[in-house]
């Protein structure tokens, strides 16, 4: 079973996004194709990258880095959960992809965005263009959540978008698996030399 990590960006206090990325993570079990984790930067808390050396050349100073590097570099596959700040993705998540450079390399990532009437989708274009940069591979399908605090129920605060965005998310999986299959052959011949 291939190994996929949710990454949920937003820190901020009263935050949204750790729900989302519980819907989302839902939707990945159905999908039955990935062993899946959440991992909130949030929750990580990582400090402003100040490692003296290039992320390229893999030597950490510092213990937050190495345990960072660990959780991502066991992962075939990504989803990123992105709330959109002044039309792009949030600084901690630049900030948590800048930590590292071969980890994140060849391994896909689907993308699900939520804002206002965008639905974050600003905030999608510009992770694609950053993920592509670092050799990570960005899936077309996504999922997109335009005025998403309307998909919380209101009894239960849970979040519950609906059948239209249960479908987006299916279709983003299947692809996710095709890709996660195809790049981990190129992880492996790289791995070679």
């Amino acid at each position: 079973m291939y190994k996929l990590k949710i990454i949920s960006s937003s820190v901020r206090e009263g935050r949204q996004g750790p729900f989302i990325a519980e819907w989302t993570e839902e939707q990945v079990i159905k999908n039955g194709s990935f062993s899946v984790e959440v991992i909130d930067l949030g929750g990580i808390d990582l400090p402003l990258s100040t490692e003296p050396n290039h992320p390229r050349a893999g030597k950490y100073e510092y213990g937050h880095t190495e345990k960072w590097s660990r959780i991502i570099e066991e992962a075939d596959a990504f989803i990123f959960v992105v709330a959109e700040y002044n039309h792009s993705y949030p600084a901690p998540l630049k900030n948590a992809l800048d930590y590292l450079a071969r980890e994140w390399e060849y391994k896909p990532a689907g993308i699900v965005s939520y804002g206002g009437v965008s639905g974050g989708t600003r905030s999608a274009h510009d992770l694609t263009t950053s993920l592509s940069a670092m050799k990570i591979v960005p899936l077309l399908e996504a999922v997109n959540f335009p005025f998403f605090n309307k998909y919380f129920n209101d009894k239960t605060g849970k979040f519950q978008p609906g059948e239209i965005s249960e479908k987006a998310a299916a279709t983003m999986l299947k692809e996710l698996v095709l890709w996660t299959k195809g790049l981990q052959g190129i992880r492996e011949e790289k791995a070679k030399g």
